[in-house]
């Protein structure tokens, strides 16, 4: 089974701009979605994904936490345009920049649209108590909130909430 490890966060600073070593252009959609998983109808999340001329599906249990069950597999870029066009209730877009520090790296997501202003760093690990660097622009750890996974910014965007939620407080 595959199985993603990944610890979210804000950020404190822009230091990490200065040690970007690539970036990407992301928007993405769910077949399966929030509404479906809250409702219970779901037992996970179901991504589509186009980042340049690649694209792919994600297939994510819908537990709370930093270890779940995670599937990816390659997609034909038109399907997966389509995908987005006409099956998916709404999309996301964002820059996802890749940060290298002391042999991990960090994914940070800037968000467009709706989720502007939203900027999340993650880091995936081997182990759930595996070791990693705290740089100083590494914020509050939000990994256990809802709100911030990708599959609930779609239906309950940064743009709406509250300033509370916008500080990383619990609701």
């Amino acid at each position: 089974m595959a199985t993603e490890i990944e610890r979210k966060f804000l950020l404190a600073g822009d230091g990490w701009r200065a040690q970007i070593a690539c970036s990407q252009a992301m928007e993405q959609g769910y077949l399966v979605d929030a509404a479906a998983i809250e409702a219970g109808h779901a037992r996970c999340s179901v991504r589509v994904r186009v980042s340049d001329d690649a694209a792919w599906m994600n297939v994510k249990s819908a537990r709370l936490g930093i270890e779940r069950a995670e599937y990816e597999y390659p997609l034909p870029l038109d399907d997966a345009r389509a995908m987005l066009r006409d099956l998916c209730r709404g999309r996301l877009t964002k820059t996802r920049h890749f940060v290298p520090v002391d042999g991990h790296t960090f994914e940070i997501d800037v968000f467009e649209g709706e989720n502007q202003g939203l900027v999340v760093a993650e880091i995936e690990l081997a182990q759930v108590d595996a070791d990693f660097p705290r740089p100083a622009w590494l914020g509050r750890e939000v990994s256990h909130l809802p709100r911030y996974y990708n599959v609930n910014l779609i239906a309950h965007p940064y743009a709406q909430w509250t300033p509370r939620e916008r500080a990383g407080e619990d609701a």
